[in-house]
């Protein structure tokens, strides 16, 4: 049936049914159901959506008001408006009854056609009133998730981005050292190897970072174990000429090789992005001394990775906000980055991460359990 107004009629006496299904058609374009007894009308409300019951109480076997009372106990039906038409129950203490099991109106025997027709006109503009939120709603919710989706689509792309930025850099990096290599004749076997397997290096760890965005939302997500070493050693090999470019010492101390469940090239980009941010600080502040400091160690059963730099740190307006997406203290800077290394280190690795100012520079300092 088309989507309008529903009312089901239950009386055990069909003359009753056949005057109220008379007088309601008559007065409005309705759909109505009818049933003589309470097992029959339930089937009805089971199988069709009823907006309005008008239900006599005076009938075999189950009554009007046990009736009502179990349509409350039932998901589907608890919410249906039940008004009683009766010619019985018309003392004060049956019309509380009829109240207390969730009827919402009381009408006595001979039917007042005028005051029924008044009743059902305020419980059909309700209806229509609801309708229309509902409608307005889910029209609502509608333009919500697709703006969501369009969010959550910009945000990704904003991130493989600033992700590929880092390779791409360094590809550039090594085109020029080739260049310049030809250019005063000092090119040899030994630098087209380097740039061959350089290259290659960075092109594999992009379609990597690629896979890896592919995949980061999925819970299912092939993970295994890993020493921490390994993921470090894999990105240092990969910025090897990043950091060498831009005179960057890396000092390592590695008190406990402990290792982590999960993608190993999801951590190997979180420190991809520190180091890298560190680099980018070293050369906007033309620090000339520049000192990387990781560390790897366990205390009080919890596992730790902190890169300390000495590129003079942060303000401590910004410290809170710096994780924030879109948040930098960098001209030229997305502020992606360190968002996303918290995001991974959090829903990847189940991991803590914070920054605090050091005596030189910033100190990143990743949990994990």
């Amino acid at each position: 049936m088309e989507n309008k107004f529903s009312i089901l009629i239950l009386d055990d006496v069909q003359e009753n049914i056949y005057s109220l299904e008379l007088l309601i058609n008559d007065a409005f374009d309705v759909n109505i159901f009818t049933s003589d007894n309470a097992n029959s009308a339930f089937e009805c409300l089971m199988n069709n959506d009823v907006d309005l019951i008008l239900s006599d109480i005076q009938m075999p076997e189950v009554d009007g008001f046990e009736f009502a009372k179990y349509l409350k106990s039932v998901e589907k039906t608890k919410d249906i408006p039940i008004i009683f038409i009766t010619g019985i129950y018309d003392k004060d203490k049956y019309q509380k009854k009829g109240y207390e099991l969730g009827a919402v109106e009381y009408i006595s025997k001979p039917i007042d056609d005028v005051l029924l027709v008044s009743k059902l006109k305020v419980y059909m503009k309700m209806f229509n009133e609801n309708k229309e939120t509902k409608e307005s709603l889910n029209k609502a919710n509608q333009i919500i998730t697709h703006n969501t989706k369009m969010a959550s689509l910009g945000e990704m792309i904003g991130l493989i981005s600033h992700q590929l930025k880092q390779p791409l850099n360094i590809l550039s990096l090594c085109c020029d050292d080739i260049k310049f290599s030809y250019k005063y004749n000092e090119l040899d076997d030994k630098q087209i190897e380097e740039f061959s397997q350089n290259t290659k290096k960075q092109i594999h760890y992009m379609s990597d970072t690629i896979d890896d965005f592919l995949g980061f939302f999925n819970p299912n997500k092939s993970k295994e174990e890993f020493l921490i070493v390994d993921a470090l050693e894999n990105c240092l090999s990969l910025i090897n000429t990043q950091t060498s470019n831009n005179k960057v010492n890396i000092n390592k101390n590695i008190e406990n090789n402990f290792s982590l469940l999960g993608v190993k090239m999801e951590m190997t980009q979180v420190i991809v992005n520190i180091i890298t941010n560190s680099v980018q600080a070293f050369n906007h502040r033309n620090i000339e001394n520049r000192n990387i400091n990781i560390d790897c160690y366990s205390k009080d059963e919890k596992n730790y990775i902190t890169i300390e730099d000495n590129a003079g740190g942060i303000k401590e307006d910004d410290l809170e906000k710096i994780f924030d997406p879109y948040f930098t203290t960098k001209s030229e800077g997305t502020g992606i980055g360190l968002y996303m290394v918290k995001l991974v280190v959090m829903n990847s690795f189940a991991g803590k991460l914070s920054l605090e100012n050091s005596n030189t520079g910033v100190k990143f300092i990743l949990e994990f359990n």
